[in-house]
């Protein structure tokens, strides 16, 4: 298997719109590393041959082509904040590329809420040229595995602060962004992971909606998994610091960083 990060920042990206000169506010991050500069959190999952979009960002467009994805099989939606959902219009042209409804996963409430903010891409479609994003939905319940591009894909219930969202294993890999707290339920799920992809946004005080980095500490600490890699990444999370001072088997992840295992 196979795992592209297209994007690892925050919701407003790494620089953020602003700066003394409007060149970007980049926090504390470090403008001259280049693995600072960060788009909107998604991955794609490959293996097969076949390809699981996990979100549609809105910079989704420059992702697949920066990381040279020729095609996508299956889009999952985690939850739907403009970060994850707002680069739903590029559907239209993978639609072209496999010739179909593009086979799409996610709870009810998801599917409600894409239908109410994106309401021409759930028209009935009758065939023909795809002038728009054109979907086969399938359903969700956390806690199930459904097959997904030949994969067991385990969906885990998470706590987004003001939201649900779903987290999702795969074998002994898991993706859990934009999370802050996980019950036992969640926690039972993701034991024996061999990588764990976890949301950190800050290393300071608690937030709202995402886990810091003294939270995550605390998962491992639980669960021990063999590789944590931190996403979602905020102003606060330079590179290099994170690099010289988080423990062992710890790390932050990168925009085009691909993994590859078992």
């Amino acid at each position: 298997m196979k795992v592209t990060f297209l994007g690892t920042s925050g919701s407003a990206g790494s620089p953020q719109i602003g700066g003394a000169d409007g060149g970007g506010d980049w926090g504390e991050c470090d403008p001259s590393e280049p693995r600072n500069w960060r788009t909107r959190p998604s991955i794609v999952i490959e293996a097969d041959g076949k390809r699981l979009l996990v979100d549609t960002g809105p910079d989704l467009r420059q992702q697949l082509i920066a990381c040279k994805i020729p095609k996508i099989d299956a889009i999952l939606f985690t939850h739907a904040h403009a970060d994850h959902i707002a680069g739903l219009d590029e559907v239209r042209i993978l639609n072209r590329l496999i010739d179909a409804p593009m086979p799409g996963y996610a709870v009810a409430e998801i599917w409600a809420d894409l239908r109410g903010r994106f309401g021409y891409a759930f028209r009935p479609w009758t065939g023909g040229y795809f002038f728009r994003p054109v979907f086969d939905t399938h359903l969700i319940t956390p806690g199930e595995v459904l097959d997904i591009i030949g994969l067991p894909v385990r969906s885990i219930a998470q706590d987004h602060g003001y939201v649900p969202s779903l987290g999702l294993r795969i074998g002994n890999f898991a993706y859990c962004t934009d999370v802050v707290r996980l019950d036992e339920a969640a926690l039972a799920a993701l034991e024996g992971l061999d990588i764990f992809v976890v949301d950190c946004f800050t290393r300071y005080d608690p937030h709202p909606t995402h886990a810091n980095l003294a939270q995550v500490l605390q998962w491992v600490e639980r669960l021990a998994p063999k590789r944590t890699i931190l996403t979602h990444l905020g102003p606060s999370m330079d590179y290099g610091w994170l690099k010289s001072n988080l423990p062992d088997r710890i790390e932050p992840a990168y925009d085009g960083q691909v993994l590859v295992f078992n």
